[in-house]
């Protein structure tokens, strides 16, 4: 494959605009900061292919759900994370003529993500059609010390002629989302203002009534002393800016410094929005840019301090690594228990920027190990928080009792309105069960707990007993039409894992009940706890014992067992090629089903099991969700299938940078890159916590030299190095910690180092 992007350590570079493939540039060039992320657009007016894009935490729209045949149980509407005002916009004429790289010759164009210090780099040297030629340099972030704030360096300089150069910089609210079931725009202007260098825009959605404001302070910095500015003001519905004219030099560089702050009403009350703004604002500005991003770039080397991970003579891998723990940094923070993660982060509008099961199943463990206990905390008790609300999603589908935590949410509603998905692919509960007893196994959190994660334990197994039922004929209890983690299967019975996860979660919160004796705080009787024993004990599993592996369904041997060798390659991607009634009646899957049961519960089987099922299913798994390549590398890790493990790593490490699956242009796969990070820490490092020891048994692939990385564990930082001959672990904490390195035990202190070979 054909690599677009430099392969670099640190940066991600683009050295040769092609406007085919600017959509997906723009996805990989996205930048963000947990409240607030901006996709890869140019600053100024773009004719090509482009998908603006602009958004802020936690504010979204009800879009309501389309169908064409509406059944009981479907959501009211699907939300969606709205694009939000246009804030980078800056306006350039040269002589006149707009400037637009689409309209240009280009004779040179190189765009820099630098990921060390976050922020986006652009330079370009143009050609109008009257032969005025253009350097065009840029420098952009977004604030991680200062949420609100976003802030531009735009340097303008006429290479070989002397003329007018005019800016427009503006906010613009006047947007709308690629993925509007109707076309419709989401925001009403309520109020704005403009004066010389400075203007603001509060806008609120139709819907919900979230208020955004936005406000903006330019410079003009050139090297003449002699330039008189006029502002020339200029407004519409939902737009406001002003144009600054100038005379330049041949060879006279002018930059403008374009400053904003974004400020909404889930953090201030309305009528303190403007004022706000433009405080803290005011505060960036005193500032300047260079200290914002001096300050930037320390911010951001300290997150590297804490999350990064070194591959040693592997620079694509190096470079894949480093961008998925960049832009999970850029997407959630962990400081407001009301966000989540979505699918896409602030890099597109794709699923809705709403919540999935992804965040339990694959983002905590990433979060927990690099940013500490409490903003994993936050991920839990925003399921904590929505369980009402997963109480009554429960009644919605016609059951009694229990939570039944949404596929798709914002508010803790369901908001996915596809069947198959909506109704039956419910072991999203059980990924929430496993995340709970993942953060205590983890962190030792026995307060969250007792606090709260027992409750929400309780009503997932009061779900769960609802929603089997007794079979007579197989004397068992089995979970009847369901789509497992494997869509290509839907309408299903007694997918394995959810099965055993569902069993699995009764198991876990029985044992809680009893190590709490809670029954009576949260009234759980005795005759339920009874229940749910029995269905443990008598649960029902596919298995075929000439083959000693788990089936995915009942009846999956019926199909045709073929292996994705035997698709030729001009027919793959099979969601793209094929028709969906072909895709169910094949063998192939989608994504880990099996797999991804093995992987939470690899302690519980022993290496044959494993093996064989991987050895069945892996050569049928076409990975066409982001979702799977990490958990099969995890596994292959295990097996000791270490080519596997690394032709599976590097396909979900560079996903979206090599466009694998042909869509990176919709936005990156956000929650799949901390599946990245879980192949290296726990495929390749072996690295995992039983009965709060630390487990080490690390596999080097043959390509790499060495690799190392850092987790925090119970807020001690241990830094982590792989070579082929030796492992070196650090305790950089102040208390000593339990290790085992490949069965040997080691009691490390704090500040001490020990060396395995």
């Amino acid at each position: 494959m054909k690599k677009y992007f430099k392969v670099d350590a640190w940066n991600i570079v683009e050295d040769n605009f092609m406007e085919e493939k600017n959509k997906i540039s723009e996805s990989i060039f996205s930048i963000g900061n947990g409240y607030m992320g901006q996709r890869g657009n140019f600053e100024e007016d773009y004719s090509g292919l482009t998908l603006k894009g602009t958004y802020m935490a936690g504010i979204y729209y009800p879009d309501r759900t389309r169908v064409g045949w509406w059944k009981n149980g479907y959501p009211k509407y699907f939300a969606k994370v709205l694009n939000s005002t246009n804030w980078i916009g800056i306006k350039v004429n040269v002589n006149g003529k707009c400037f637009d790289i689409s309209r240009c010759k280009i004779e040179s164009f190189k765009r820099v993500l630098n990921m060390r210090e976050g922020y986006l780099y652009r330079q370009v040297i143009a050609t109008f059609k009257d032969g005025e030629r253009i350097k065009l340099e840029t420098k952009r972030f977004v604030s991680i010390v200062s949420k609100e704030i976003g802030a531009i360096k735009y340097s303008i300089t006429p290479l070989n002629f002397s003329g007018e150069i005019s800016f427009f910089p503006y906010l613009d609210g006047d947007v709308r989302n690629a993925d509007a079931n109707y076309g419709e725009k989401f925001w009403s202007e309520v109020s704005k203002g403009i004066r010389k260098n400075e203007a603001h825009l509060l806008i609120k959605t139709k819907k919900l009534d979230f208020y955004l404001c936005s406000c903006m302070k330019y410079y003009i910095v050139s090297e003449s002393k002699k330039h008189k500015l006029r502002y020339k003001e200029a407004s519409k519905e939902k737009f406001v800016g002003s144009k600054i004219k100038l005379w330049l030099k041949e060879e006279e560089e002018v930059s403008l410094f374009k400053y904003v702050s974004n400020v909404t009403s889930r953090d201030f009350k309305i009528e303190e929005l403007i004022n706000k703004g433009k405080e803290i604002l005011d505060s960036a500005v005193k500032k300047g840019f260079d200290s914002l991003l001096y300050e930037q770039a320390k911010a951001w080397i300290n997150k590297w301090e804490k999350s990064d991970i070194v591959i040693e003579d592997d620079l694509e891998a190096q470079q894949a690594i480093r961008y998925n723990i960049f832009q999970l940094n850029q997407t959630y923070t962990g400081e407001d228990s009301r966000l989540n993660i979505g699918p896409k982060g602030f890099t597109g509008e794709k699923y809705g920027g709403g919540t999935y099961w992804d965040t339990e199943a694959y983002c905590l463990p990433f979060y927990l190990a690099t940013q500490g206990k409490e903003v994993a905390r936050n991920l839990l008790l925003y399921r904590y928080n929505q369980l009402e609300k997963a109480k009554e999603n429960a009644k919605k589908i016609g059951l009694k009792k229990g939570a039944l935590y949404p596929m798709v949410t914002m508010n803790g509603e369901e908001c996915h309105n596809e069947w198959e998905i909506t109704f039956e692919e419910i072991h999203r509960n059980g990924a929430i069960a496993y995340a709970i007893y993942n953060y205590v196994n983890y962190t030792g959190d026995k307060e969250y707990l007792k606090r709260y994660g027992i409750e929400v334990l309780v009503e997932l197994s009061r779900f769960w007993e609802e929603r089997v039922n007794f079979s007579c004929d197989k004397n068992k209890y089995v979970i009847l039409g369901v789509t497992g983690p494997n869509e290509y299967e839907n309408n299903v019975n007694n997918n394995w894992y959810t099965n055993r996860i569902a069993a699995w979660t009764l198991e876990y919160t029985i044992e809680i009940l009893e190590e709490f004796k809670s029954y009576s705080a949260l009234k759980v009787k005795e005759k339920e706890v009874n229940k749910w024993k029995h269905i443990v004990e008598n649960m029902y599993y596919p298995i075929d014992k000439n083959l000693g592996i788990f089936l995915q369904q009942d009846g999956y041997l019926d199909k045709e067992q073929l292996t994705v060798k035997d698709i030729p390659k001009e027919e793959l991607p099979i969601n793209q090629k094929w028709s969906w009634d072909r895709i169910l009646r094949s063998c192939f899957i989608k994504q880990a089903d099996v797999l991804q049961g093995l992987y939470f519960f690899q302690h519980l089987y022993d290496i044959d099991t494993i093996r064989r099922n991987f050895e069945f299913y892996e050569p049928k798994t076409v990975h066409e969700s982001s979702l799977s390549p990490c958990i099969h590398s995890i596994l292959a890790c295990k097996l000791k299938k270490i080519d596997k493990a690394y032709e599976l790593y590097l396909r979900t490490a560079r996903l979206d940078l090599d466009n694998y699956n042909n869509d990176t242009n919709d936005g990156c796969h956000i929650t799949s890159m901390a599946g990245t990070w879980m192949a290296v820490v726990q495929g390749f490092g072996g690295f995992y916590i039983r009965k709060d020891l630390i487990f080490l048994d690390p596999i080097v692939p043959d390509n790499w030299r060495g690799f190392s990385f850092n987790v925090m564990f119970r807020e001690k930082l241990i830094k982590v190095k792989v070579d082929k001959n030796f492992i070196e672990v650090k305790n950089e904490g102040e208390n000593a910690i339990n290790i085992i390195i490949k069965g040997k035990t080691y009691n490390l202190e704090g500040g001490k180092t020990v060396i395995h070979k």
